[in-house]
């Protein structure tokens, strides 16, 4: 099952951006592993953080668990693993909740998230991936420069005023230089990666 957000990805990328990053590898699992089903993307999850700009549809960290507590429920009545794909790096707390909750009921769910290198938000990494997966989506002549620290040094301003207090465009990062080749590559091996994964879940 894979889970994005809708929230705004600076002027160049559409609001899906996590949904259809975290579907492409989901659905590039499912042709890798005999037995796999591809569930309908959960395209809503905690983006709060974003709210400072249009577009931007947030359900809030409670809602987000109690979603994914409620779906991990339904589908293990019918599979016997589910696979949470997350996209969306604001998802990730109410997810591991979500996740420990469905465990300690007796139920076989994981998670996973790939691990990217590369900017944070809506530069060169997901306009990349975003080039290899729906180019007719980007609109590169708006694509422009956000603020380029690292997070770990933007979390002050994050946490006090979400993403508009450190970047007025929101975009943390630069899309210069992104490729569509840049983001095959990237998807190649993060898919690798969630395929040795699976596999090994399965044995």
């Amino acid at each position: 099952m894979p889970l994005g957000a809708t929230e705004q990805h600076g002027p160049h990328l559409p609001l899906t951006t996590d949904t259809e990053i975290a579907t492409a590898l989901a659905r590039g699992l499912c042709a890798q592993v005999p037995g796999a089903w591809l569930a309908p993307a959960l395209g809503y999850g905690a983006s709060g953080e974003h709210q400072g700009f249009a577009g931007t549809l947030s359900i809030g960290r409670a809602a987000t668990r109690a979603a994914l507590v409620e779906l991990g429920r339904s589908a293990t009545e019918t599979f016997p693993r589910v696979l949470f794909l997350c996209a969306h790096g604001g998802n990730a707390e109410p997810l591991a909740e979500a996740v420990a909750t469905l465990r300690g009921e007796g139920r076989d769910v994981r998670a996973w998230t790939p691990r990217w290198s590369g900017d944070a938000h809506a530069g060169e990494l997901e306009t990349s991936l975003m080039l290899a997966i729906a180019p007719d989506r980007v609109d590169v002549a708006r694509a422009t420069a956000g603020n380029p620290a690292p997070v770990a040094e933007l979390m002050g301003n994050l946490r006090a005023g979400g993403v508009a207090a450190a970047s007025p465009n929101g975009v943390l990062g630069d899309p210069a230089g992104a490729s569509a080749d840049r983001g095959r590559d990237r998807l190649a091996r993060e898919g690798e990666r969630l395929a040795a994964m699976a596999r090994a879940w399965l044995t």
